[in-house]
């Protein structure tokens, strides 16, 4: 079947209209008044897209409230009381300890001065004198800051959050192990290195300033590797591009198996991230593995928007993104029914795709093509209920989402340096301060790896599309409440009525697993949820042989018709060793036609893949 055709299929957006207009839609109840937005455009610029007002007005909130809460001032106090009290011993400690020669490494007079549980001073370094004193006090200091900021008595809970999490920050930035003068780890690795491990670190901070310094490392001291490319090193999975319009191509994978189950799958993935983080190098592909299964595999690569997308809306990606690939699949399969998988955002799309499909199955107004029937829905780290959206929160009210369509404003999209800043913030001790340490005070460079590489393979959101995206979801949480709209008429997913499997990640910061764990709150589908370990991407990129992975799931022999909620499912759950892939394809063996039929090759001239969308930078 050839779809040489199909890239006659570009069509303009349906939410192609003025930026007034955009305005009201993303819930300004008057139009954007340009000189406002132009202060707040530069205003954004200087923040990294954070709001100073929502900063002031939690810090407001909280210092009103411990002012009028004697009783916290008490406790505070006590705190205070006895961490001084702990100096006197520690001092003594630590002064015998300084001077004790030879012997183990606990202190005189066979006292010890406790090990932190602090990964930052986790270097033997610290248990010595002054490293152990300049530690301590920064441990006590975060520890009273933790205690200061939280449960303070009619403090709104997101203000709480955001000054817990301010204060935090703030103290990161002055802890001694961000010092290369107060961190014993680098004044040994310069002492041992005669200072070339501080030289290693200027070229690494001026390579990653975007210079081009020639410089070679030792065996131990590795210069950065050429990033993998998609094609030769990642999204190597053969196949072709099938369908491709404004917003998307359609990748059908060559099957591996001269039989196949019948019903083909469908991958929708984040348009935050480009595509191939499930099919990365040949070992841990989702894509290879499914095939390798038995499974005709179709992949969504997702165009990475420019300026003239600012229009493209939560609609159109449902319109030319999902609906758009599951019709030119459905024809491709000769009208099978269709598994759908979706990952992060695009597991979310798919919730209100699935949602909406009935209804949208029956307009019968030629607004769209006709949408496939989806045999089942799996989930894999998206959240459909954002009442708990974890440290995400912080940056969602009014006047954060204000500062944020500001910032996107004129350039008309979200670029995604200043998306992945926002990750890193959330993350900034391991994302940042660690790889400060490391890079540029060490000397050393992490091995890369593809993940690594994919990671900085970042993509755009549309000014439209982001705004509704984060009000209407984060904000409002509508798709959990049943008032979010699709082409004007609102959804639920209780109109889900397919199989699901749903992932959570245990180490996830951008969809809490807890999170995730709502969906079977919001439909009556059957639902098979798996927690595996990981975060949310190395979670899900968990492809068998790989050590230390782990998942939990509860056996049938163990659920009941009542709701459980997230931690007493965790507490029944068993454990299993290994790569959930193997669980879930089991799944979907058992959600398929027993009969196999022959494998079906992809027919195009549209390319082959990874397709030309996923090289757009």
């Amino acid at each position: 079947m050839s779809n040489k055709n199909a890239d006659l299929s570009t069509v303009e957006p349906a939410s192609a209209q003025a930026d007034a207009v955009i305005s009201n839609m993303t819930g300004e109840i008057m139009p954007i008044n340009p000189l406002d937005m132009a202060l707040q455009n530069h205003i954004a610029k200087l923040t990294g897209g954070i709001s100073p007002a929502s900063i002031t007005l939690a810090w407001m909130d909280w210092a009103m409230h411990i002012a009028t809460s004697p009783g916290k001032q008490m406790e505070l106090t006590g705190l205070l009381q006895r961490q001084a009290a702990e100096w006197p011993v520690f001092l003594k400690q630590s002064v015998a300890k300084s001077v004790q020669l030879g012997g183990d490494d606990g202190a005189a007079s066979g006292t010890a001065v406790p090990k932190s549980a602090d990964s930052r001073f986790a270097d033997k370094g610290w248990e010595q004198w002054p490293y152990n004193v300049m530690s301590k006090a920064f441990l006590q200091t975060q520890d009273f800051w933790q205690h200061a900021t939280a449960g303070v008595r009619g403090m709104t809970e997101h203000h709480e959050d955001v000054v817990n999490f301010m204060a935090r920050q703030l103290l990161d930035v002055v802890s001694p192990s961000n010092s290369p003068l107060l961190n014993p780890e680098v004044f040994a690795a310069s002492s041992a290195s005669g200072g070339k491990n501080l030289v290693s670190g200027l070229v690494h901070f001026l390579q990653d300033m975007g210079l081009e310094i020639p410089y070679q490392h030792d065996h131990e001291h590795p210069i950065d590797q050429p990033s993998y490319q998609p094609g030769h090193d990642v999204a190597i999975t053969p196949g072709k591009v099938v369908f491709r319009n404004h917003l998307i191509e359609l990748i059908q994978y060559a099957p591996q198996t001269d039989k196949v189950y019948a019903e083909p799958l469908l991958i929708v993935p984040s348009w935050i991230m480009k595509y191939y983080i499930l099919d990365l190098s040949h070992h841990n592909s989702m894509v290879r593995f499914l095939v390798e299964q038995g499974h005709t595999v179709f992949m969504i690569s997702w165009r990475n928007p420019d300026k003239d997308d600012r229009n493209l809306g939560m609609n159109d990606y449902l319109d030319q993104g999902l609906y758009a690939a599951l019709s030119a699949a459905h024809k491709i399969v000769k009208g099978r029914a269709i598994h759908s998988i979706g990952y992060c955002l695009g597991g979310t799309l798919l919730a209100i795709g699935a949602a909406a499909i009935d209804r949208e199955n029956s307009k019968g107004d030629g607004g769209h093509p006709a949408i496939a029937n989806i045999a089942s829905v799996t989930l894999l780290a998206a959240q459909t209920d954002f009442s708990e959206p974890g440290e995400l929160g912080l940056f969602i009210d009014e006047s954060q989402l204000a500062m944020l369509d500001a910032l996107m404003w004129k350039q008309g999209y979200l670029d995604g340096k200043q998306m992945s800043g926002s990750f890193q913030l959330l993350n900034s001790r391991d994302l940042i301060w660690s790889k400060i340490m490391r890079d540029y005070q060490l000397g050393l460079r992490t091995e890369p790896n593809d993940l690594m590489s994919w990671n900085n393979d970042t993509t755009r959101l549309p000014y439209r599309m982001h705004s509704e995206y984060l009000k209407q979801l984060f904000l409002h949480n509508d798709l959990a409440k049943g008032h979010y709209e699709v082409h004007g008429h609102a959804i639920a997913l209780n109109n889900i009525h397919v199989p699901m499997f749903v992932v959570g990640t245990a180490k996830d910061h951008v969809s809490p697993w807890r999170s995730v764990y709502k969906i079977h709150v919001l439909t009556d589908a059957p639902v098979e949820f798996v927690l595996a370990s990981g975060g949310h991407n190395a979670g899900i990129v968990s492809e068998p042989g790989h050590a230390h992975r782990s998942y939990q799931y509860l056996p049938e022999s163990m659920r009941n018709q009542t709701y459980n909620d997230p931690d007493v499912w965790q507490a029944e759950a068993q454990t299993e060793q290994g790569s959930w892939w193997i669980f879930w394809q089991n799944w979907l063996k058992k959600h398929s036609t027993e009969k196999q039929i022959k494998a079906l090759q992809p027919d195009s001239d549209l390319g082959a893949a990874p397709g030309t969308y996923v090289f757009e930078k």
